[in-house]
């Protein structure tokens, strides 16, 4: 068998994770299956938790999480939320945790350790393709626990990382960024997409806006809350404020300046990337865009268009200035001044 899919709990949903071998016929076998979604954190395509999905993929009833190993995730999810902790880390941090627990499903928690920890990382993580950055998540939620909650024979200050992956942003150039937000008759659509890119947004700070936080008289946005609890203000392109206007005018938001079909409703996060989804097949790019490239096209044109690093490192909301720095290593405008010695051969 060239493919493992196992029952998961993803972002609060029940799901089904396939893993497989890259091979662009699966994959566009599996984009063909009703709610089937890329996850990166996961490194894996995932679909509803169904009858039909479990008989298609030959899955068993899941396996129920101890009793015991539920109470203290609910313990962890009140410590992190008392914590003030963002919705998002409580969330990741607990299905982390919850993954590490449910491997050692018949385990004492007492008895677990250092090589309990090893075994998970050799025998789920690196077994099942997972991501480092997966694997760090584990990490971050395993250590947290193990050192306030629960007393065991785990030795926290040895439990180590995984070596830091050095991955470049996907970046976009701006042809395909106008044709990208040029894809939607919708206005709300439209206007989403387009402000994402224009203020270099994260899907979480889009829809957490209210339209308070369009500052049309300063020429800003105010971006409350974001991640590490920090406020931020980025600046208002002047298209985007006709845009938005007129946005404002058809649809009338009471709450969220983008609400889904309900009023006073958050926009649906999974319908956002729907949104996107479109957008790129009527734009005809085949890139595996995520919403997340509109952020890292932003930084990278700023730095293009001359915008000093400390400006874009405030802009996106980074804590340290190397977080940015990777941007540098994306921009063309230097690379494109040198010569390749190809050019000087007689050829």
């Amino acid at each position: 068998m060239d493919w493992k899919a196992e029952a998961i709990v993803h972002k609060k949903q029940k799901r089904i994770a396939v893993w497989f071998k890259k091979d662009p016929a699966l994959i566009a076998r599996i984009k063909k299956l009703d709610g089937a979604l890329w996850s990166a954190t996961l490194n894996a395509w995932h679909l509803p938790d169904n009858e039909l999905n479990r008989k298609r993929f030959k899955l068993q009833q899941p396996v129920i999480l101890a009793a015991d190993k539920v109470a203290q995730i609910t313990l962890f999810e009140q410590y992190l939320i008392t914590k003030r902790y963002s919705p998002n880390t409580v969330k990741t941090y607990c299905e982390a945790l919850r993954s590490f627990l449910l491997f050692y499903n018949s385990k004492a928690l007492e008895s677990l350790n250092n090589t309990d920890v090893v075994a998970y990382y050799e025998n789920y993580i690196i077994a099942n393709g997972l991501s480092a950055s997966y694997q760090n998540q584990i990490v971050n939620a395993v250590k947290l626990y193990f050192s306030i909650i629960k007393d065991t024979a785990i030795e926290v200050a040895k439990i180590y990382r995984p070596k830091r992956e050095h991955l470049l942003p996907n970046v976009l150039s701006k042809e395909e960024i106008k044709r990208i937000l040029n894809a939607h008759s919708n206005l709300k659509h439209q206007a989403m997409l387009c402000l994402m890119y224009s203020c270099g947004l994260r899907r979480s700070e889009l829809l957490n806006l209210k339209f308070a936080d369009i500052d049309s008289e300063r020429v800003v946005v105010i971006i409350r809350q974001a991640k590490g609890r920090k406020d931020r203000i980025v600046p208002l392109s002047g298209k985007i404020t006709e845009l938005l206007r007129a946005y404002y005018k058809t649809y009338k938001p009471k709450v969220w300046l983008f609400e889904g079909q309900t009023a006073n409703v958050q926009y649906d996060e999974r319908s956002l990337a729907s949104v996107l989804k479109q957008a790129l097949a009527k734009a005809k790019i085949n890139k595996p865009v995520t919403l997340h490239w509109l952020r890292h096209s932003y930084a990278t044109h700023l730095l293009e268009a001359g915008t000093d690093l400390r400006y874009i490192q405030e802009l996106l909301g980074h804590s340290s200035s190397k977080t940015t720095e990777i941007y540098t290593h994306v921009s063309t405008q230097s690379i494109k001044l040198i010569k390749s010695p190809f050019d000087d051969l007689d050829i």
